[in-house]
């Protein structure tokens, strides 16, 4: 039996199969464990090799089981559901259902700025369930039954009692395989590709004000890809497929991890947006503790030095 156990995968491998499974998309697994799609991936990867056989065969934008994945996959979904179910009823409030705090934010923030921490926050507090919302539209949080919002507005936007969490600032980042030192140079501008965010509404957060501010704007680039959520502007520059402009507290994890650098000499770019905290009239003591665990990490990330901003 001990050597049985031994031989079995890790419990996390296993969940992040069946995570696939339930939803046969990384990206769909990956918002319901509340990891990033690359993290989820490499889960999938490491199964394999513990293994030593594939259990998904990757299409460019499906993926199917192999005939071993999916024998796997009926198991495992069976014996973690029941496992599931028998956890659950020893837990000393079974029958007495946790309320989870819900938080929304647009799909920029949930997957750069709130999903990386969550994990932290989890293994912090366990006993406090939290339902992200992604979503780019503002929510009416009383109406909604939303706890928490981050939303990104000017100061006159930004509701009654919303708190100001940190500013907007721009800055180009790259792969630092690109070794891009100045996109504002001519002569590297034309050799690059720009990663664009395509929101007419928001021309701030576009390359061409970018660039006539740097005093680049008749200079053109190699070429422009375009997206039109901005986390994949991120997940494209992480892939080293060309120049993106970063908002820096979104990006700046990356930034520190040195899986994206600074691409420009210039100082940040300032914008009159900001990133702001809203939190609904009658908060439950959990959705206090979910606030304030914000609020630091927001503090957190202001109190880090940071490049100049023009």
């Amino acid at each position: 039996m001990v050597n049985r156990l031994l031989d079995l995968p890790p419990l996390d491998l296993l969940r992040s199969l069946v995570a696939v499974g339930r939803r046969m998309s990384i990206t769909l697994a990956a918002q319901d464990m509340c990891v990033t799609q690359s993290a989820l991936s490499r889960q999938i990867q490491a199964l394999e090799a513990t293994l030593g056989y594939r259990v998904l065969v990757r299409g460019h934008r499906s993926i199917e089981f192999t005939a071993e994945g999916r024998r796997l996959f009926r198991h495992a979904d069976a014996m973690l559901e029941q496992l599931g179910e028998v956890v659950a009823s020893l837990r000393p409030d079974h029958g007495h259902a946790r309320q989870a705090v819900t938080i929304s934010a647009s799909i920029g923030v949930t997957a750069l700025w709130i999903l990386p921490r969550l994990s932290a926050f989890q293994q912090a507090a366990p006993q406090i369930d939290v339902r992200v919302a992604a979503s780019n539209r503002f929510v009416d949080l009383e109406r909604e039954q939303v706890d928490l919002s981050l939303r990104y507005c000017r100061p006159q936007d930004a509701p009654e009692g919303a708190l100001r969490l940190f500013d907007e600032a721009l800055v180009p980042v790259a792969h630092p395989a690109l070794a891009v030192a100045a996109i504002e140079d001519a002569a590297q501008l034309r050799l690059q590709v720009l990663l664009e965010f395509d929101d007419v509404s928001r021309p701030w957060l576009q390359w061409p004000a970018w660039l006539r501010g740097a005093g680049a704007g008749r200079v053109k680039p190699k070429g422009v890809l375009r997206f039109n959520q901005y986390d994949q502007v991120v997940q494209a520059a992480l892939a080293g497929q060309g120049v993106a402009l970063g908002r820096l507290e979104l990006v700046r994890p990356l930034l520190e991890q040195g899986k994206l650098a600074l691409a420009s000499t210039l100082p940040a770019t300032a914008s009159d947006y900001a990133y702001w905290l809203i939190a609904r009239s009658a908060l439950s003591a959990d959705g206090g503790v979910v606030r304030d665990w914000i609020r630091q990490e927001a503090a957190r990330g202001k109190a880090r030095a940071r490049p100049r901003v023009r």
